[in-house]
C-alpha cells in the first residue's frame, strides 16, 4: 500500500503521510519535531505562580467591569 505524498507547508518538501505520524498532517516529520520540542521546553508554573496569575486576571476583569458598567453621574 502506498502512502499519500504531501507537501510540507513550512519547508515545501514532499513527504509520505504515514499512519501514527506525530504532528500535523500538512507538515513533514522534521518540521513537526521542531514544534514538539518547543512546546516541551515551555516553563512549568507552580501553584503560587498560578494563584498569583489567577488573582491578577480577576483584578483585570473587575477593573474592566467597573469601567464598562459604571454609571456616569
Amino acid at each position: 500500500m502506498a502512502f499519500p505524498i504531501k507537501v510540507c507547508t513550512v519547508c515545501s518538501e514532499e513527504f509520505e503521510l504515514k499512519p501514527d505520524k506525530p504532528g500535523f498532517a500538512n507538515r513533514c516529520p522534521a518540521c513537526s519535531a521542531v514544534e514538539a520540542t518547543e512546546s516541551a521546553t515551555k516553563p512549568r508554573m507552580d501553584a503560587d505562580e498560578r494563584k498569583t496569575q489567577s488573582e491578577a486576571n480577576e483584578a483585570r476583569r473587575q477593573a474592566m467591569r467597573e469601567l464598562l458598567y459604571r454609571k456616569d453621574s
